[in-house]
């Protein structure tokens, strides 16, 4: 990998039951409003503007699997975490390609669960 390389992660790479593996961290970056849309069970939501003010959120003893709607904010923050020596990895497609893949998502919301 090259240093202007951001380490990636396709979702046929990533287990099904990503969120529940004990080594992996699931990180959704986006905007409140498309994490209530829809999200991955088990995910930690910690949206991209937040991020600095929360990193303490983040383990760096755990692989972090940096996911937003179409992976471009989670590839920046995927670049920062790995250069802080995070264990990072983007979510090559982000939640559309986890939505059109059939992956299960979750919302509390009365609708069901979709990626906007």
């Amino acid at each position: 990998m090259g240093s202007d390389q951001i380490p990636s992660v396709t979702i046929d790479q990533l287990p099904v039951a990503a969120a529940s593996d004990a080594g992996l961290l699931l990180l959704d970056v986006r905007e409140t409003e498309e994490w209530g849309a829809g999200h991955i069970a088990g995910a930690v939501h910690i949206p991209m503007g937040e991020l600095l003010d929360r990193i303490d959120e983040v383990p760096r003893d755990r692989d972090v699997v940096v996911v937003c709607r179409s992976g471009q904010r989670s590839a920046a923050v995927t670049a920062y975490l790995h250069r802080a020596g995070w264990r990072a990895r983007n979510l090559d497609g982000g939640m559309i390609a986890w939505d059109a893949s059939g992956r299960p998502m979750e919302n509390s919301a009365p609708h069901p669960p979709a990626v906007i």
